[in-house]
């Protein structure tokens, strides 16, 4: 798929049909993923791929604060991706001092260009997504039981399409750009 197609007509997917993807396509995925770029290539992204239902009901009932809509996105989908990301490497000096006024905010920019790329890569394999922010980090953490280190940068439902939604109003450019 060319790119600009491929970033146009992207849409968030919240009702996906029962087929799981692939283990294979999965895996192609977070490789194309893998090329996103981050803090002086640090790479602290990381994808745990939930196809169990129970986990994701658990997730869905305790870790959503409330949000019945995520969790009966999270419940429809075939597989919840936790994006999760390692602490205290992007926006780090080798020292363990923080390298801008950012300080270690650049992980959750790192794990959001990552997402980003994750979910165009998959459209681009037929796969439909959607990234869920409404959630107890620390909650989905413990009950998928992530390496230590990490946290929890974004849940992506995931599956194919069982919806083809129009694509939202856009600003105009003008309204987005400032030359100077």
């Amino acid at each position: 798929m060319e790119t600009i197609k491929c970033i146009e007509t992207r849409r968030s997917i919240r009702k996906f049909k029962a087929e799981q993807v692939s283990h294979e396509t999965m895996q192609e995925i977070v490789a194309a993923a893998s090329f996103a770029p981050s803090w002086k290539n640090t790479q602290v992204t990381r994808y745990v791929v939930v196809e169990d239902a129970d986990i994701k009901a658990k997730i869905a009932d305790e870790a959503t604060l409330g949000f019945d809509h995520n969790a009966g996105i999270i419940k429809g989908a075939p597989a919840l991706v936790v994006v999760g990301m390692v602490h205290g490497r992007s926006g780090f000096e080798r020292d363990g001092s923080y390298t801008t006024s950012k300080e270690d905010r650049w992980e959750v920019f790192d794990a959001g260009l990552a997402t980003q790329t994750f979910c165009l890569a998959a459209h681009d394999k037929g796969i439909g997504a959607v990234i869920l922010g409404i959630f107890d980090e620390a909650k989905v953490a413990e009950i998928i039981g992530l390496d230590e280190g990490q946290k929890v940068a974004a849940l992506v439902a995931v599956g194919y399409a069982d919806e083809d939604p129009a694509a939202p109003k856009r600003k105009s450019v003008d309204e987005l750009v400032k030359f100077m």
